[in-house]
């Protein structure tokens, strides 16, 4: 990064980072609201009592419960009695590895296309994978999930699934494997990104700063990488996190992948509501996470930028 971008990104992430406090804030509202005003008994659940001298009313309760937050407690889980945030960190950390392995994945996939049909154009070699990576786009991830462990189980004998693990330790690198592909091929976001990263790539080409590298000779992907290339990537790739955590949700299920997804789907059945605002805030944060990672690629790229 130059030196004359430094102080630029240094006042994007500064506010972004205000602006994710704020939203974070907001989303717990929303969701502290809903599960106060949704049948059963929220207060209990989420260890407010009216004998211990809180405010009956929801924002009272609502600020008990932040106060407890900002200390580092989310407060106990009402299925297993344990805390909540150490339980979050755990299975976060898998749907971390999830997500981001999948998005890894689509981008392996999709960027060779979408580069070489920009700058080829549509040759039969590009058209039939453009095909097939729009097919495997359209495919339910979970009908998906499932003919691949059929595929794996009875035709390949890869493991078997016993509590989200494989019983062979040998096997147990191949079991992280699979519901990454499955997530990374089947969610939607492969399409969309071959056809966004082609569209920007093929528009930036077409510019005439560009004709005039091709025609003194320069490098023109050197011109053209950081409009044409890479903010379109760290764009597409942004806007797409939400999709693939709503993506993991299925495929953790289907796979008995231990993650946030897993969890946050046991948590709705047993009306667990301090793990389900610990989700909620933890989902949140990683997607404007995704943002704000872009805005800073994006204001490195140009710093003017960080005064719009």
């Amino acid at each position: 990064m130059r030196l004359s971008a430094v102080k630029p990104v240094s006042r994007v992430l500064a506010r972004e980072l205000a602006v994710t406090a704020l939203l974070l804030a907001g989303v717990s509202v929303v969701v502290f609201a809903i599960l106060y005003f949704a049948p059963g008994n929220p207060l209990h659940a989420l260890g407010v009592r009216e004998a211990e001298g809180m405010a009956s009313t929801w924002p009272g309760q609502y600020a008990a419960w932040f106060g407890r937050v900002l200390q580092g407690d989310f407060g106990h889980s009402v299925r297993t009695g344990l805390p909540v945030l150490p339980e979050l960190a755990r299975v976060g950390l898998n749907t971390l590895c999830l997500t981001l392995g999948a998005l890894a994945l689509t981008a392996a996939i999709a960027l060779p296309i979408a580069v070489h049909a920009a700058a080829r154009g549509d040759t039969p070699g590009n058209t039939a994978a453009t095909m097939a990576a729009y097919v495997l786009s359209a495919v339910p991830v979970f009908w998906f999930g499932y003919i691949v462990v059929y595929v794996s189980i009875h035709l390949f004998g890869m493991f078997p699934l016993i509590s989200g693990t494989a019983t062979k330790q040998q096997h147990a690198w191949l079991y992280s494997l699979v519901p990454i592909l499955v997530l990374g091929t089947a969610s939607g976001t492969l399409a969309e990104m071959i056809r966004h990263l082609r569209e920007e790539l093929s528009r930036v080409l077409a510019e005439d700063y560009i004709r005039t590298a091709r025609a003194k000779g320069a490098a023109v992907w050197r011109h053209a990488f950081k409009e044409g290339f890479l903010i379109p990537v760290t764009e597409i790739m942004s806007a797409k996190i939400p999709f693939l955590l709503g993506g993991a949700v299925i495929v953790e299920q289907v796979f008995n992948w231990p993650g946030m997804g897993r969890m946050a789907w046991q948590a709705a059945q047993d009306r667990d509501f301090p793990v389900i605002m610990g989700i909620a805030l933890a989902a949140a944060a990683f997607v404007r996470l995704g943002s704000l990672a872009q805005r800073v690629v994006f204001t490195a790229v140009n710093p003017r930028a960080s005064k719009e």
